[in-house]
């Protein structure tokens, strides 16, 4: 068997370190090998299977590159010897070793990788804790690979049009699945990376395994080591899972999760992708700007419920004319495998029964807190109203006075931002200071084409309120900048409370939406007025001109429109 280098991101080179092995020696399974350095800090290479070590093919100091074969290892026969040292292993593994510290994290995704580091930084002795990757769902099978496949497709469709910009690409466009996996990785293993330079950096224990609690201050870690973990502060922060959903059919091999779909390196001809939320959009514009033919169903009576209806309706037309099918209000009742092997949907609407085939089907229907194993029970804490998700108050603090719960484990809002803004609230109580949550200003985006994004209050809510507002819209095909990007669709909209004068919600869909939302989350977050905007100067040409414009329509009127 061949050990090799793994990735360094950005094509660069590492420095082989001290080698633990030397040839002949007996390996299992994680053992380290060798360390090398990289661009963000030592790397440990262990063994990937038990065995003896037959040929080493670096030298300490040399240069080290991705996929670099290091090491050779004859793998081990399973004869009466390595039962037994299986078994003796076996019996080892029943015992633990006992850890105290000030703070326990469990969960390295954005939430307590965050957290962990805050603490760290203001003196505390921090263990996180981890039973994958760092960066959890956010990092690893969410946030970061869904953007990276945002923007191949973004690529895709740009060189489709390529001539109307006086560029001509040709007719021999081709999409490699593989290297955009390839790609999605090398961007992910560069920032766990990071990750673990930084827990290093911050002097973090970090610990892998699963965790259960055997007290209020005591969890159990079952891992390659078993731990017995005893902590002053407990942060829970292990995020969340796919829901399951119970679709007769759901089984079958071409049907695909989010995850399985970012591992997907054959690109389909066709595809039904069942939930018109967040990540069934997503990925409906993933993969049109791909090429694929997309269906999307949705149960609902429209697209992102979650918005404000003419954001919706915008976004469905953005779809549409894009060659995206979208059926709303539909049911889908099974999915079947065709003769061909194709998949065959059924969804049911109020003109009765349809059938959707198709090579893949993406089942994009939501998440729900990850609380598999924690025995929470046990610790004494308490779920929420529904059981779904962790009860905590403004400062992140469960029913037991010393552990907290942050992030999508405690089902108030499935953000990364949020996620990790809780873990800095968190621990501020934890170091005494009166700090806690407030959810007026949490900006939410959609990686749409065009994009989404939105903050503070929906203009549904004011009205439900009975809110005397008013509501400026400014589209972009009005924006230089956009034009000249060829992307003049979509519009801004601000909202004011007339009785404060202050701008307390709006939301973007167009061009450079992730961006220009951080602006208007910083209005309202202190409190702004349409005045203070449009004092305020707007580089030009920019996107964020739209922003300007629409400040003046809640006063004398927008300017360019």
């Amino acid at each position: 068997m061949e050990i090799k280098m793994s990735i360094i991101p950005g094509g660069k080179t590492g420095r082989a370190g001290t080698i633990d092995v030397k040839v002949g020696d007996q390996v299992v399974v994680g053992d380290v090998l060798i360390q090398v350095e990289t661009g963000k800090g030592n790397r440990e290479i262990t063994a990937t299977a038990d065995g003896c070590i037959k040929r080493i093919l670096c030298e300490e100091g040399s240069e080290v590159t991705s996929g670099q074969v290091l090491f050779e290892l004859e793998i081990a026969k399973a004869d009466s010897a390595e039962l037994s040292r299986q078994e003796s292993a076996a019996v080892e593994q029943q015992s633990y070793e006992e850890v105290s510290t000030e703070l326990l994290i469990i969960g390295g995704g954005p939430g307590g990788y965050v957290a962990a580091i805050y603490a760290a930084k203001h003196g505390i002795q921090v263990t996180l804790l981890e039973k994958e990757e760092l960066g959890g769902t956010c990092l690893n099978v969410g946030c970061i690979p869904t953007k990276a496949f945002v923007k191949s497709s973004e690529v895709c469709h740009h060189v489709r049009e390529s001539a109307l910009f006086g560029i001509n690409a040709g007719s021999s466009l081709q999409v490699d699945m593989a290297q955009v996996i390839r790609r999605k990785n090398e961007v992910k293993d560069n920032l766990i990376s990071g990750i673990s330079y930084l827990m290093d950096k911050n002097n973090i224990k970090v610990i892998r395994g699963q965790a259960s609690f055997l007290s209020s201050t005591t969890v159990h870690v079952t891992g390659k080591q078993n731990y017995h973990i005893t902590s002053k502060n407990i942060i829970v922060a292990t995020g969340s899972k796919i829901s399951k959903v119970n679709i007769p059919g759901i089984d079958h091999s071409f049907v695909m999760n989010s995850t399985d779909a970012l591992s997907c390196e054959e690109l389909p001809k066709s595809i039904t992708i069942i939930g018109g939320g967040v990540i069934g959009m997503e990925f409906a514009f993933i993969y049109r700007n791909f090429g694929v033919e997309v269906h999307v169903v949705e149960f609902m009576d429209r697209l992102l419920t979650m918005l404000d209806r003419d954001i919706s309706d915008e976004i469905r037309l953005a779809a549409e004319q894009a060659g995206i099918h979208i059926h709303t209000r539909s049911k889908v009742s099974q999915i079947q495998c065709a003769n061909e092997g194709q998949a065959v949907v059924t969804y049911v609407d109020s003109s009765g029964e349809h059938l959707l085939v198709s090579e893949k089907v993406l089942v994009a229907i939501g998440r729900e807190p990850n609380l598999e194993g924690l025995e929470l029970e046990k610790a004494g804490v308490l779920l929420n109203e529904r059981g779904k998700g962790i009860m905590v108050d403004k400062q992140m603090r469960t029913n037991v006075n010393h552990i907290f719960a942050i992030g999508d484990v405690t089902n108030i809002i499935q953000l990364a931002h949020v996620a990790s803004h809780q873990g800095i609230v968190a621990v501020d109580v934890i170091l005494g200071q009166p700090d806690e949550m407030n959810y007026i200003a949490v900006p939410n985006v959609i990686f749409t084409s065009p994009e989404i994004a939105s903050v503070g209050m929906l203009e549904d809510e004011c009205k439900e309120q009975g809110m005397d507002y008013q509501v400026s819209k400014v589209s972009f095909s009005s924006n230089g900048k956009a034009l000249t990007m060829n992307e003049p669709n979509g519009f801004i909209k601000l909202i004011k409370d007339k009785q404060s004068g202050k701008i307390v919600g709006g939301a973007i869909i167009g061009p450079d939406a992730s961006s220009l939302i951080s602006s208007l989350t910083l209005a309202i977050a202190n409190e702004l007025s349409e005045h203070q905007i449009t004092q305020t100067i707007f580089a030009h040409p920019t996107t964020g001109e739209v922003l300007h414009e629409a400040a003046f329509g809640l006063g004398i009127g927008a300017l360019h429109q």
